[in-house]
């Protein structure tokens, strides 16, 4: 895959990367919905300490993952006993 030289601006910093052509979209959607998120954790709350902002944008984006790795681990559980419920009906018709 074809690498591309890309600029990323967080918390008005600008982090120079290089990504593969098919992660440039995905990239470029992480960095603006960081900064939306730095811009309504700033308006709710105030803050204009850019760590306080990051931390507690990481902080969002942890639970965040966190609930959605319990979504498909729970989803994936689900499609098991699905399976294995259909194996069992089939092996009894055989």
């Amino acid at each position: 895959m074809a690498e591309l030289s890309i600029k990323i601006r967080i918390a008005d910093r600008e982090y120079p990367m290089k990504v593969d052509a098919s992660d440039e979209e995905r990239i470029r959607t992480a960095g603006r919905i960081i900064n939306e998120r730095l811009k309504a954790y700033k308006d709710a709350f105030g803050i204009d300490d850019k760590q306080d902002l990051l931390s507690m944008v990481a902080f969002d984006c942890m639970v965040d993952k966190l609930r959605a790795d319990e979504k498909y681990s729970n989803t994936d559980e689900t499609v098991i006993e699905r399976i294995s419920h259909i194996n069992s009906l089939l092996s009894q018709a055989l």
